[in-house]
């Protein structure tokens, strides 16, 4: 089984424990690939934490789980220095965040320096407590999840600091037609009947697939069409109609490297050996959304920044 076989066969495992939601299975498997880290917000009970719990389960990684709370301090999450009277000596407990797959549960309960502490970690991928610096494991992912009900006592998560996930993915309601597979799924999980599931990939293949996305042709007419995207949500009066009114402040070089590496792994998940228009319309609203900064006027309208992103898609068309 070559890497991209084995990927496949991740999809298909994870589709099957997480039904009706094939668009968030791949988009965590997109950042997966890419390296990045994900943002993730929905209603309860609709499979944010079983979707890494999931993708834990069919890769060699240790998962780990923080529940984010307002008492929640930085060093619960990063680790700190132990002091062990055996040895008159101050050791260095890691936290959670040193796992492979970490799940931060509901990140905008947590106030804004323990969520400074997690960001931090993800984009340096190191941790320095008292002074010395703890590189973290060359597998890590980050799955941040929000609830946008129950805003009271919470923390809003920055919108610069957004910017550090690669994705933003929003999960819907399930279709009504897989409500039925999902009752039988979970009661033949708690009865002991469910299937087993396939071996765990080594995390080598995930490296050796990481290598092959990177080695994904990306031609100079698909580059211009990414900055041009980019662009449009910058200089959105250069493109008229609604955007201009819509867009207050628009996305970061980040913007460009995210819908880089997210376009040539949907491209690789595919099949293809280049990127395509396509690969990056389908990835562009989950790499830009959470990048934008929408206007009064959006927001009065009921305007989402997913929205408004699609009508970029719409005005702005591959040469």
């Amino acid at each position: 089984m070559d890497t991209r076989q084995a990927f496949q066969q991740i999809a298909v495992s994870m589709n099957a424990s997480i039904i009706g939601q094939e668009t968030v299975v791949e988009r965590l498997l997109i950042a997966f690939l890419a390296d990045g880290h994900v943002l993730m917000e929905g209603l309860p009970g609709v499979a944010k934490t079983r979707s890494i719990k999931t993708l834990g389960k069919l890769v060699e990684s240790e998962f780990r789980r923080v529940q984010f709370t307002p008492d929640l301090l930085p060093s619960d999450v990063t680790g700190s220095e132990i002091y062990r009277e055996q040895t008159s000596s101050f050791d260095f407990q890691p936290g959670p965040i040193f796992g492979n797959l970490v799940l931060a549960d509901e990140i905008n309960r947590a106030p804004a320096k323990v969520q400074a502490a997690l960001l931090e970690a993800m984009e340096e991928r190191q941790v320095t407590v008292a002074g010395t610096t703890h590189k973290l494991p060359p597998l890590f992912l980050v799955l941040a999840t929000q609830n946008p009900i129950e805003q009271e006592g919470t923390y809003p998560l920055p919108e610069a600091q957004m910017d550090r996930f690669l994705l933003y993915v929003n999960v819907p309601y399930p279709p009504a037609e897989n409500e039925g597979a999902i009752l039988r799924l979970v009661r033949g999980e708690k009865s002991g009947n469910a299937d087993d599931s396939p071996s765990k990939i080594d995390q080598e293949v995930v490296f050796a697939a990481r290598r092959e996305v990177n080695g994904i042709h990306v031609a100079e007419t698909a580059e211009r069409y990414m900055v041009d995207l980019v662009i449009g949500t910058r200089e959105p009066e250069h493109l008229g109609g609604d955007l201009a009114r819509w867009i207050r402040l628009g996305a970061s070089p980040r913007g460009t490297l995210a819908l880089d590496g997210a376009a040539r792994a949907h491209a690789w998940l595919h099949g293809q050996d280049f990127v395509s228009p396509e690969n990056i319309r389908a990835v562009a609203p989950a790499c830009l959304a959470h990048r934008i900064h929408l206007s009064y006027e959006a927001e009065a309208a009921g305007k989402t920044r997913t929205e408004v992103i699609e009508e970029l898609l719409q005005t702005i068309v591959p040469i």
